[in-house]
């Protein structure tokens, strides 16, 4: 059986769009020769799409959309992700089209993602149908679990899926089907979506496995990709890409980024970005991957430094935006800011410098980003990383503010890391200078942020075992830091959540962010 993996940059909503590229590739297929096309989750529609799937008139226009589908389905069967309408609700469905007819619905029974419960309703899971005189059976997402009640005599599995990015979870998932294989004897061709729906990063990685667990196929990450796969030829096992299985995955990181960051861009009709560029690793960073998913050209940076900021901060960010090539303007708010300090003394005045002077300038950067934003269409980018945001040292309406957040789901450290990557890809165009000066948001004279907390090595330490791995304070402490820091930190956390229900959306490049796997109560005096 000659198989075609159809690997696809779907847009929500847009099912006109979405039916073009699945018919484009249903044609490269039969002239290719293929017995079967497949499709991924929802591809019809895109995914997430949340309450449009409780739209009659959606649902109607993608039952369309399969119609038209099958009017080139002649001398080749397709199998579609689409939503259909079921009488307990609407269903996640592969659609089997035969010959220019729809032949069957195999819908998902396991509906486990949040993004997905309360949208979709359960089906009946995995189905065996014949193909090219073959038994096949085809699960949808998670039902995949199911494998095991699959009839002994079935030897290929079509997994149409889903699956987002996110660091560890690529591992994990080619574990999980190497395993699937290998126990059940299987051969397996799974077909992902690839591309940004929102805060979500689809990897594609497409793959077909044979019983041996061996990967016999792996198709592009994070690029729309087309291969053809022939059962019968003699295929060897293809090298795996070190990322995909060990921990190296800075690169995969920054391409995840890039793409969330440029589909984010293309499907929202945007075209050009602000970034407020510090001279710290934060905005660096979100700086450069604006330029290579938007281009230099479509990229402007504010420098917007104070009395307290040192002179070092603006000729770092300068060179560095001299030598990306991106447009920057030099903006000083030292005026700005102590005309609204003196303003408010009627009201405040008296008072000893503190953090309401430190958020004022904050406030008043963002009050220029989005003037430009307004006035020119650039769209501002937030700088903000994980570390800022779980800990609360981030000022609501200042640095918290943007359109889109590309970082917002990177610790600190990771932020050096991807800084490091980015200079060994593109040849040293971040500073040195910004790489080894000590954190500092410089919004009082001197001010560092290890003044309040450790390093941030030791700091992410602790966040990363309280936030990703959900471990209790006695487990980290016992683990050997420091028991006031981690209760310090645990309170920080804690105590921030108003922040973090108050940001920008942020693209989920780990397998724990904030406001999807970790979602707090708003009030919450469990204190644990």
């Amino acid at each position: 059986m000659k198989i075609a993996l159809a690997q696809l940059n779907y847009t929500i909503g847009d099912i006109a769009g979405n039916t073009a590229k699945i018919i484009i590739a249903v044609e490269r297929a039969k002239e290719e020769g293929a017995d079967v096309v497949l499709f991924a989750e929802q591809a019809l529609c895109g995914t997430p799409a949340f309450d449009l799937l409780r739209k009659s008139t959606f649902i109607e226009l993608c039952d369309e959309a399969i119609d038209e589908i099958a009017s080139y389905c002649d001398g080749i069967t397709a199998v579609v992700g689409a939503p259909i309408l079921m009488q307990n609700g609407t269903q996640s469905a592969a659609v089997v089209i035969e010959n220019g007819r729809v032949q069957r619905y195999i819908t998902k029974a396991d509906i486990t993602a949040r993004r997905e419960m309360g949208f979709l309703s359960s089906g009946e899971g995995v189905k065996v149908v014949r193909i090219a005189g073959e038994k096949v059976a085809i699960v949808v997402g998670d039902d995949f679990s199911h494998l095991e009640d699959v009839d002994n005599d079935v030897d290929i599995v079509f997994s149409i899926n889903s699956r987002r990015y996110g660091k560890g979870l690529m591992s994990y998932r080619y574990e999980t089907m190497h395993n699937k294989a290998f126990v059940e004897s299987k051969s397996i061709v799974m077909i992902n979506h690839v591309g940004c729906s929102g805060e979500i990063v689809y990897d594609g990685t497409s793959c077909v496995m044979n019983e041996k667990g061996e990967v016999m196929l792996l198709m592009k990450s994070f690029e729309e990709d087309f291969a053809v796969y022939d059962t019968l030829a003699d295929n060897e096992p293809c090298e795996i890409p070190k990322e995909l299985y060990r921990h190296e995955r800075t690169s995969y990181l920054y391409k995840a980024a890039v793409l969330g960051l440029r589909d984010y861009f293309r499907k929202s009709g945007y075209k050009k970005a602000c970034v407020g560029l510090s001279g710290g690793i934060d905005s660096t960073v979100v700086a450069c991957i604006a330029v290579e998913a938007l281009g230099k050209e479509n990229v402007k940076a504010l420098l917007m430094p104070s009395q307290f900021s040192t002179d070092h901060s603006v000729t770092d960010a300068a060179e560095f935006a001299e030598g990306i090539g991106i447009e920057y303007s030099v903006l000083p708010i030292t005026e700005a800011y102590t005309s609204v300090v003196n303003t408010l003394k009627p009201a405040i005045g008296g008072r000893d410098f503190d953090a309401t002077e430190e958020n004022i300038q904050a406030r008043l950067r963002t009050i220029m980003l989005m003037a430009v934003q307004n006035k020119t269409g650039h769209v501002l980018l937030n700088s903000s990383n994980k570390s800022e945001n779980a800990l609360g040292l981030c000022t609501l309406y200042g640095d918290t503010a943007g359109a889109f957040s590309v970082t917002g789901d990177l610790y600190k450290t990771e932020m050096y890391d991807l800084a490091r990557y980015i200079n060994k890809l593109k040849g040293d165009i971040i500073p040195e200078n910004i790489l080894e000066k000590e954190p500092s948001s410089e919004l009082r004279p001197g001010q560092k942020d290890s003044d309040e907390l450790p390093k941030y090595e030791v700091v992410d330490a602790i966040l990363m075992r309280m936030i990703d791995q959900g471990q209790h304070r006695e487990e980290i402490i016992n683990a050997g830091f420091d028991s006031e820091v981690v209760e310090k930190i645990h309170s920080m956390v804690m105590q921030n959540e108003k922040k973090r229900y108050q940001f920008p959306p942020v693209l989920r490049l780990s397998s724990c962010a904030f406001g999807h796997e970790r979602l707090m109560p708003l009030i919450n005096k469990y204190g644990d």
